[in-house]
């Protein structure tokens, strides 16, 4: 309240104005006293009735001040007691020693919540006021709250968020979702079928999916034969995720003439973006999907983040000539047009990275490029020495072998960087090289996950494919006629294929035994390869040992871990998960063990039931659906391996089509 007799009022500005009048009064007086006394009668009168009103205002005031004090104390304890915020007051133990009204409605069974902990609101609140935390929220009841805390006080202010979280979550999953359905191998199927076949297939596809869509409450529209447009909403999109695209199942038992499988893969773009970016989101969604070889399902946000449903067959292989014939002229083309050839796979590189590189480089030789292959001296496995002490031996090829510093050199804006084995910049021989160049070319036979090479100027990228070598072997058909092959080229080719066929035991098709034939008719000796893969009974005894701590999880599974004190490198726990899959009823192989890099690696294989693809994908690792790997950081073994279980746990308890 203002303190009203600090202020000037309006009856102090008259007293000096009646104190002048008396002055002037006193000297009429003097020289007219009738005058006077009608004057000093009328001053007389205006004082009294100055004096009257201004204790009549005074009193007026008085009294409004005296009301609304005791509206504000009736209002402020309305406020306290009565309104829809909850404020609770606690102790050093964190014990309720008050609540308003508000508050104790929500006691369990006495009218007070006064004497109970924090904890019976939530299990949240005393560690984040612990943490210093100014504002936690927190569900109780089926009512959300943003809780403000103010800890030097120990009293807390719940406000009731509830509608506006449901207004949240309305939005959210209101949001326009786009989705383009693509039937993988179509062409394929319906190629050799007449008119009326065709039609049945397109009727039985096209009942499916409007069924599927019709469940969901999705907007379909076919837009071509091989293609389909979808609309849907943020919340339609997660029950489908829920289900795991359960259409990918329903649409692989239809069959053509052949009895081929009828596959199909979904881009799936989301966000809070306009519509022309959600398009180019599933655009690329499904480019994703088909560059990991279909039957499956991509999902990208606006950050990027892609995840994936499906993959459970093998991929089909739908390679063609034309497009290995058109490959290798743009690669020969590009070549023609750099000043140098910089070669590189995989870090710790296989047979396959190594012989893909030499079939690169011959490329580049036939073509009157200089070629060189990044290799570094001190990252080779045991399972490529034979082959790399084989190079060493031919002058003429080794002296093409550069260490990553000299690449450095010697790459320029001119260069061309061929990529092989490998499209995640991480696992590159050299990942400097790949920003000191615009050109860039990315050859690699695994499935694609979200890390890639970015703004690479040819991407021939088959999951189809057996291996690396197969597909540049292809290229090398196509390359000038002045190409010559050396033995042990030819070989070192022959050998990536065998190495990640198994001895052309998986992922076969008949394109590799026509890339192994054409080896053979440029003298690839099979015998030379067998001696590449040879092992010392040393590496036999520690590989054995390692088998020797499998053990079987639910039952089909296989899973080695190394003792703490061993490490392996990542050879022999592939070579060790391959044997472990060779036992009676395992479906599936995992080998756990440490790196000399202090990294923790994980080698997966299977026969093609259970997709180690997508298991390893979870632990930021990658492959095949029958062949991956990761290596995890700053972890152990016994976390390594309790990650490994709890994400199989979740593939088996989600749905078969993981």
């Amino acid at each position: 309240m203002p303190d009203l007799q600090k202020k000037p009022t309006l009856s102090s500005h008259l007293w000096i104005i009646y104190l002048l009048a008396i002055i002037l009064l006193g000297v009429i007086w003097y020289f007219q006293w009738m005058l006077g006394i009608i004057m000093t009668l009328l001053l007389a009168a205006s004082i009294y009735y100055s004096i009257r009103t201004e204790r009549m205002l005074l009193n007026e005031t008085e009294e409004y001040i005296s009301t609304l004090s005791h509206r504000i104390k009736k209002v402020g304890e309305e406020a306290l007691l009565e309104m829809p915020i909850g404020i609770i007051l606690y102790n050093d133990n964190f014990t309720i020693e008050w609540a308003n009204p508000y508050m104790n409605k929500f006691a369990e069974e006495e009218d007070t919540l006064v004497g109970e902990s924090l904890n019976v609101l939530s299990e949240e609140l005393i560690p984040n006021i612990r943490e210093n935390k100014e504002e936690v929220w927190f569900e109780l009841e089926g009512y959300e709250f943003q809780t403000t805390v103010k800890k030097e006080e120990r009293l807390l202010y719940l406000f009731d968020r509830t509608q506006q979280s449901r207004l949240q979550t309305m939005y959210h999953n209101e949001q326009t979702v786009l989705a383009i359905i693509f039937l993988d191998n179509y062409e394929e199927i319906t190629q050799n079928m007449d008119d009326t076949l065709k039609s049945q297939l397109n009727s039985q596809v096209t009942s499916v999916l409007n069924k599927w869509a019709g469940q969901y409450g999705l907007y379909l529209k076919r837009t071509s034969q091989e293609r389909f447009l979808a609309v849907g909403t943020k919340e339609i999109l997660q029950q489908m995720e829920k289900a795991k695209f359960d259409i990918l199942d329903e649409v692989r038992e239809l069959s053509g003439e052949q009895n081929n499988p009828v596959t199909l893969s979904i881009g799936v773009g989301f966000g809070n973006v306009p519509l022309p970016t959600l398009g180019e989101l599933a655009q690329s969604s499904l480019d994703l999907a088909l560059g990991r070889g279909g039957d499956q399902v991509a999902i990208k946000d606006e950050s990027g983040k892609v995840r994936f449903y499906g993959g459970k067959t093998n991929p089909m292989e739908k390679r063609t000539r034309v497009r290995a014939r058109v490959i290798s002229h743009a690669l020969k083309e590009l070549v023609k047009a750099s000043d140098n050839v910089i070669i590189m796979g995989h870090k710790s590189p296989d047979m396959d990275s190594l012989g893909a590189a030499i079939g690169i480089l011959n490329i580049a030789k036939a073509n009157g490029v200089e070629g060189h292959i990044v290799f570094d001296r001190d990252d080779v496995d045991t399972g490529v020495y034979r082959l790399v002490n084989a190079i060493k031996e031919d002058n003429d090829l080794w002296q093409h072998f550069i260490d990553p510093e000299d690449a450095e050199e010697i790459t320029g804006s001119r260069s061309l960087v061929v990529v092989v084995d490998t499209h995640r910049p991480s696992m590159v021989a050299e990942a400097s090289l790949l920003d000191k160049t615009e050109y860039k070319v990315v050859i690699d036979h695994h499935r694609r996950g979200e890390e890639f090479i970015q703004n690479a100027t040819l991407v021939y990228m088959e999951p189809y494919a057996s291996s690396t070598a197969e597909l540049v072997t292809e290229l090398l058909e196509y390359q000038p006629k002045s190409l010559k092959l050396k033995m042990l080229e030819a070989t070192a080719l022959l050998a990536g294929i065998i190495v990640d066929t198994k001895s052309f035991s998986l992922r076969t098709g008949s394109r590799t035994f026509d890339a192994a034939s054409y080896l053979r008719s440029k003298g690839a000796d099979t015998i030379l390869v067998q001696q590449f893969m040879k092992e010392d009974l040393d590496i036999y005894v520690r590989r054995a040992k390692l088998i020797e701590r499998a053990e079987v999880y639910r039952d089909v599974i296989a899973i080695a871990k190394a003792e703490p004190d061993d490490k392996y490198g990542p050879v022999l726990i592939a070579q060790a998960a391959d044997t472990l899959l060779t036992m009676s009823g395992i479906s599936a192989s995992f080998v756990i063990s440490e790196r000399d890099d202090g990294r923790i690696g994980i080698s997966a294989r299977s026969l093609g039931e259970i997709n180690v693809q997508i298991i390893m994908e979870r632990m930021n690792g990658g492959g095949h659906l029958t062949n991956a790997a990761t290596q995890i950081e700053d972890t152990n073994l016994e976390d390594a391996e309790g990650l490994l279980k709890d994400i199989i746990d979740e593939y088996f308890e989600g749905s078969d089509t993981e």
